[in-house]
């Protein structure tokens, strides 16, 4: 077991947690690679709304006033951190009983984008969770981290959504770009996807060069042990997509994250963000 090359767990005091740390279990054993459960505490002052907490108090009562706001962030963060020991205590158990063999927690406090972006260093997969039941029509509702995070993650990110269910048959979103060729040659390498069928789908009438990719990649993971098939489709990649994983009883998505800048999908719209808001199984991001 390489120690150096964690699967990272991030997880928080939603239902969700039990479905990450079960993907992360998963992911261990066909890697055989120690899981790391990483809890952020995010500092929030909440203050009560029948309190004035404007400056139109005097000195001394905003004195204590403040010190009272202080007495009671301590208190939040002491119960926070309480709580946050006791989640990754029972997911820790969760994770060894699951058969993962090497399992470590840490729970941080500060912010979680600055938390994860140093944590991920040392690790080969990085693993989060999505809240709610998308859409097919859905324009937003990723979350400010969830983008965040898979944007400046410089490791794959598995992204869970739901009920676990163990990973049978993937579905990989294949465009002929430099980054699902990279991704191929990735999981080539890796064992997280060895013995599983694969589908490689080509949204469109693939021209030369993407057939050539396609075959390519068909070759080079059958001789890696992933029972890989190709296949093309017409219509646009989300519809494309969608469709697929409506009707092929595909358990995991595959395909590449995020390729253009933030400025230019706020004009123009990402296909990450729009496929990861129309399906509801776990899906692997490249990176």
């Amino acid at each position: 077991m390489n120690i150096d090359r964690k699967i990272l767990a991030c997880v928080d005091t939603t239902p969700m947690a039990d479905v990450v740390t079960d993907y992360a279990t998963w992911a261990a054993r066909r890697l055989d690679a120690p899981v790391e459960l990483l809890h952020v505490l995010e500092r929030h002052v909440e203050l009560s709304d029948n309190q004035d907490h404007s400056g139109a108090i005097g000195l001394d009562a905003q004195e204590k006033l403040m010190d009272r706001l202080t007495q009671e962030d301590a208190e939040r963060t002491r119960s926070a951190r309480e709580q946050g020991r006791v989640l990754l205590s029972g997911l820790r158990e969760r994770a060894e009983q699951g058969g993962a063999t090497t399992v470590d927690s840490r729970l941080r406090h500060g912010d979680i984008e600055e938390t994860l972006a140093e944590q991920q260093e040392g690790s080969r997969l990085l693993i989060i969770g999505r809240n709610g039941h998308p859409r097919r029509d859905a324009k937003t509702g990723l979350g400010q981290h969830l983008e965040w995070v898979v944007r400046s993650a410089t490791r794959p990110v598995l992204v869970v959504t739901e009920a676990y269910r163990e990973p049978r048959s993937v579905l990989f979103a294949f465009d002929g770009s430099s980054v699902t060729r990279k991704g191929v040659d990735m999981l080539a390498g890796s064992p997280l996807l060895r013995g599983l069928k694969l589908q490689l789908l080509i949204a469109g009438e693939p021209g030369a060069a993407e057939q050539k990719s396609l075959d390519a990649a068909v070759v080079s993971l059958v001789a890696a042990g992933i029972e890989a098939t190709a296949s093309t489709r017409a219509g646009s990649p989300k519809e494309v997509v969608a469709d697929a994983l409506a009707t092929g009883g595909f358990d995991m998505l595959v395909m590449g994250a995020y390729s253009h800048s933030p400025l230019r999908s706020l004009l123009f719209g990402s296909k990450t963000t729009d496929m990861l808001t129309s399906t509801c199984v776990p899906t692997l991001l490249l990176r």
